[in-house]
């Protein structure tokens, strides 16, 4: 599989994730994803400036009978509800979809396999060094999605989030995590990029606070030594930061 970033206003990133094997895109996540064949459609639409999934309902009607995905009936022109868990196939491509509320209390995130090479797309759950804020959910569910879930997926499964939010998430994560020489060396690197997706579920176990959250250092400046505890302090400090 070949996944182009699609930068879209001034932080957000959509995703054109391609089947190489069939030769055309066959799904976008925003994200949040909308199946089509289109790909040239698919690049004009989200260069239009649509933000995750609002450019869903257009879509739907440019292009009759795509089936939207979503984690709640929120989702602009959603057809098909997902709980996680479930599985499906796009052409050679194997797709998870995995519950991680925290951010929202319906969020999905997408865990896709090609044969060795996989990657999950977390939307606003996980970003590179940070996570989302708890708008509708708890510390309990953001530790389940990073600390359980994505947590347990390959180390070499590239991430692709929703945001280009990793310098200020670098920065708040040294402030805390100072002495981490893999985070030192991760900062250098994307200080350097414009663009910094993807990262990788062994990078963020390394790196990112929100997922270090046993970690006796982290502990230490939280306050706490429960991991849940741990992130929702985390969390605070970071709103604040």
């Amino acid at each position: 599989m070949r996944i182009v970033p699609v930068p879209v206003w001034s932080d957000n990133y959509a995703y054109l994730l391609i089947d190489e094997k069939a030769g055309f895109a066959k799904m976008r996540i925003v994200p949040v994803p909308v199946w089509s064949d289109n790909y040239a459609y698919l690049l004009i639409d989200e260069k239009a400036g649509f933000d995750h999934a609002g450019g869903n309902v257009k879509m739907t009607e440019l292009i009759p009978g795509l089936t939207v995905y979503g984690g709640d009936n929120r989702i602009p022109a959603m057809t098909s509800p997902l709980n996680g868990g479930e599985e499906f196939t796009l052409g050679s491509l194997k797709i998870t979809a995995i519950r991680t509320f925290g951010h929202t209390d319906s969020s999905i995130s997408y865990y896709v396999q090609d044969g060795d090479d996989k990657a999950v797309f977390t939307g606003d759950t996980l970003f590179i060094a940070g996570c989302g804020r708890l708008f509708e959910g708890t510390p309990e569910q953001m530790y389940d999605s990073l600390n359980i879930k994505l947590a347990s997926l390959p180390e070499d499964t590239k991430v692709y989030v929703g945001h280009e939010y990793t310098k200020s998430n670098i920065r708040f994560a040294l402030s805390v995590d100072p002495n981490n020489s893999r985070l030192k060396e991760m900062a250098d690197i994307y200080n350097q990029s414009k663009m910094t997706v993807p990262s990788t579920i062994k990078i963020e176990l390394e790196t990112n606070p929100f997922m270090r959250v046993t970690d006796p250092a982290i502990q230490k400046v939280t306050g706490e030594t429960d991991p849940v505890k741990v992130l929702g302090a985390l969390r605070s400090m970071k709103d604040k930061f």
